[in-house]
């Protein structure tokens, strides 16, 4: 489970699917599934998810690239998905989350564990 965490941790703008995911770990697809959720609290799909958000969450305050190129770099392929997505995660949409992120001369670190979203139930 570690390796493929480590995996979508490494690569999560990759296009990565559960079974790709669970020949790294040598188990079964749905073995793989079960195995994660009960491991680490949320569905490998979700894990994925939230990883991409973070890192556009780090882009969207430190960079002045569109929205639209931040989607398509952390491993969405439409920004429909990545907007409803990131609003569930974070509570806002893209434009909002930038336009109220201030930089500020805050360590790395602080921002990051402050800023990170919280795992659990998508906001529908």
């Amino acid at each position: 489970m570690l390796r493929a965490r480590d995996l979508m941790d490494r690569s999560y703008a990759q296009p990565l699917d559960v079974p790709a995911l669970a020949r790294v770990a040598h188990v079964s697809p749905a073995h793989f599934a079960r195995t994660f959720h009960a491991t680490f609290g949320e569905t490998p799909h979700r894990y994925l998810q939230r990883r991409r958000i973070e890192r556009a969450m780090f882009l969207l305050r430190e960079s002045d690239r569109s929205v639209t190129d931040i989607c398509f770099e952390v491993g969405f392929s439409s920004t429909g998905t990545f907007s409803r997505t990131f609003r569930g995660i974070v509570g806002r949409s893209p434009r909002e989350y930038r336009k109220q992120a201030v930089a500020s001369d805050v360590p790395t670190c602080f921002t990051m564990a402050w800023m990170r979203p919280a795992a659990g139930p998508v906001a529908h």
